[in-house]
């Protein structure tokens, strides 16, 4: 086009074109104002007509017609298989005797009254005793000396089976006999698990010998011998490792998890599990509390004691009035066992003790909490003491707003490390405003939910709130609140300081996100989100400065953030019947320990994972 018809003025008309139809299903049903619903009704009323005089009409027939039936179908259904079991009982000569002895003694005690009688009253004729015979002195003396002995042959079994019973029941209620009950189980669970506790221990599983004649112990020994003449001729051609080494990371085994077993019984069927603790002394015991997370759940709370030893039923059990939030062990006495509860209560059991009462409470302290105690832990004061120069102290965080430190004494009381009160928008306000608003005792607190203590600095811990902000404070110092850090949008579950760098920390929050965050900035480093659910608990791995694995409503995660900080390295559901509620690692095993909200804690066997790092 030239310069003049690019400059030259056109008019563009935009017209409707016809409308092509591609389905039209005309309607079965005409409204009565319609045009054609004159029509629609005569014709309806000829049809009628119609069926009507077909009726009788000798040209009308009725007829039935049968549809084929569908081919028959042949269901097996197998059932377990009918298990009988044999009952018996032993008796003795003593029994036998008895029940003999009373049943001839029954008929007899009812005719001796009368036959006395008689002899006494009048004395028997020549003929009588003729008739009689020898009947009437014999009758005599049954009657006079079978009491006699029944009685005596009744009250020796009596007090045979008496002196048995007791001996029986002691033998049943004595100490030694619960001991050696306990070995006992401890030595079947043993070896019904010995191929997972293998596996968990990290040491070759046994097999069970088979048993050979000596003819086939040599021929098994002569293919032994060639095999092994086969793997040196083998690995004598061998290719370098370097090949092996060559294989790209997308050729690795993928990380995997795999279950070994589950702590439950059912003791603990329906009782969400609420956290988990390791003994500090024996990493083979692990403490569980059970307690819903719902307020409206009131039903009573358990904290048990399982053993690596017998994973089918706990050794020790502590029942509460109320649900269990928090439970952790002691350092300095790693037989304290510390509890939380829904009700704000904070107690203290003896683990070595069989006895179920606890060995301390807070219910008579003036100080205790109002809400619950979402969190507790041992903290040590002296990192740098061992033995029994030790000194710790316990710190909980309750949803009463407050912090609070405990001390053991005679009784069981604390004291305010800080309160955490609610922060503001940001928006500048007046004095007076201010004052006002502090008078509202309820607003001005909010509660808290989670903390961490520094791993190398014990006066320097972090606490997660239900506003979403994460505080650093500072026990020791004028000014508690040193910064607050705001990532979240809802409620913070869980924080935690990383083990190997110190200065980073992840926190999880009901805004399905997860943060990575440095200490000396108060916006997040990385945020993770892979699902939409609640970010239950996270915990970082024990060996590796970079994995860490975290729990939502239905899956597990692990990230390694030297793999991708966008995907999780691996991500399945380990809980088909209920939600997942806390994470744990094994202490000395490369095992995940999974707790949800139907009372089992699942032990996962992690395999293909990153070589640690710190």
């Amino acid at each position: 086009l030239t310069e003049a018809e690019l400059e030259q003025r056109v008019d563009l008309y935009l017209s409707e074109t016809d409308t092509l139809w591609m389905l039209d299903l005309p309607t079965a049903v005409v409204s009565t104002e319609a045009e054609e619903a004159g029509r629609v009704l005569e014709r309806n009323k000829i049809y009628v007509e119609i069926c009507n005089a077909k009726i009788g009409s000798e040209y009308f027939e009725d007829k039935m017609v049968q549809t084929i039936s569908g081919a028959a179908k042949t269901k097996e259904v197998q059932c377990e298989t009918i298990t009988t079991a044999e009952k018996g009982m032993m008796v003795t000569s003593w029994d036998f005797d008895t029940s003999l002895k009373a049943s001839e003694t029954e008929p007899t005690e009812t005719e001796g009254p009368t036959d006395t009688t008689e002899e006494s009253s009048k004395s028997p004729t020549t003929e009588e005793h003729g008739r009689a015979g020898a009947v009437p002195s014999a009758r005599g003396n049954i009657l006079h000396s079978c009491p006699v002995f029944t009685l005596l042959n009744q009250a020796q079994p009596c007090d045979f089976h008496e002196e048995r019973e007791r001996h029986s029941e002691a033998i049943l209620t004595s100490e030694n006999l619960k001991q050696d009950l306990v070995v006992m189980e401890r030595i079947l669970m043993e070896n019904i698990f010995q191929p997972k506790l293998a596996v968990y221990r990290q040491i070759p599983v046994l097999t069970e010998p088979d048993v050979t004649s000596d003819t086939d112990m040599e021929e098994e020994e002569d293919e032994e011998e060639k095999k092994d003449e086969e793997k040196q001729k083998a690995a004598s051609f061998r290719p370098s490792i370097l090949s092996d080494l060559s294989q790209s990371p997308a050729e690795a085994a993928a990380p995997s998890l795999e279950q070994l077993w589950s702590y439950k019984c059912d003791l603990t069927r329906g009782h969400s599990v609420s956290s988990m603790a390791w003994n500090k002394a024996n990493p083979d015991l692990l403490a569980v509390g059970y307690g819903g997370f719902v307020p409206q759940d009131q039903r009573e709370g358990l904290a048990c004691c399982w053993s690596l030893k017998n994973p089918m039923w706990p050794e020790r059990i502590f029942r509460c009035e109320h649900g269990v939030t928090a439970v952790d062990f002691s350092l300095a006495c790693p037989h304290l066992l510390a509890v939380g509860m829904a009700d704000g209560r904070v107690a203290i059991y003896d683990v070595r003790s069989r006895n179920a009462a606890a060995l301390l409470d807070s219910s008579a302290s003036l100080n205790k909490h109002t809400g619950p105690v979402w969190q507790l832990r041992w903290v040590e004061q002296d990192r740098g003491a061992t033995g029994g120069d030790r000194k710790e102290r316990l710190v909980c965080i309750s949803g009463d707003g407050r912090m609070t430190q405990w001390f053991l004494q005679q009784r069981l009381d604390c004291f305010d490390l800080m309160k955490i009160k609610r922060t503001g928008s940001g928006k500048k306000k007046f004095p007076g405003e201010k004052e006002r608003k502090s008078e509202a005792p309820i607003s001005q607190q909010a509660a808290g939910l989670c903390f961490d203590f520094h791993p190398e600095d014990t006066d320097v811990f972090l606490a997660g709130t239900e506003e979403g902000h994460i505080h650093c404070c500072s026990c020791s110092g004028k000014e508690q609140i040193l910064g607050t850090y705001r990532g979240h949008k809802g409620p913070v579950y869980k924080v935690t300081w990383n083990p190997s760098s110190t200065d980073m920390f992840l926190s999880c929050s009901a805004d399905w996100s997860i943060l990575l965050w440095h200490r000396d900035s108060y916006t997040p480093l990385l945020k993770f989100t892979s699902v939409t659910a609640f970010v239950h608990d996270i915990k970082w791995a024990p060996k590796s400065a970079l994995i860490f694995a975290a729990v939502n409503e239905r899956r597990v995660e692990i990230w390694d953030l030297s793999v991708s900080i966008f995907n999780p390295v691996l991500s399945c559901a380990a809980s088909p019947e209920g939600n997942l509620t806390s994470i744990l690692f094994a202490e000395n095993a490369e095992c995940l320990l999974l707790g949800d909200s139907c009372g089992q804690v699942g032990v996962w066997q992690l395999h293909s994972l990153a070589a640690p790092s710190t």
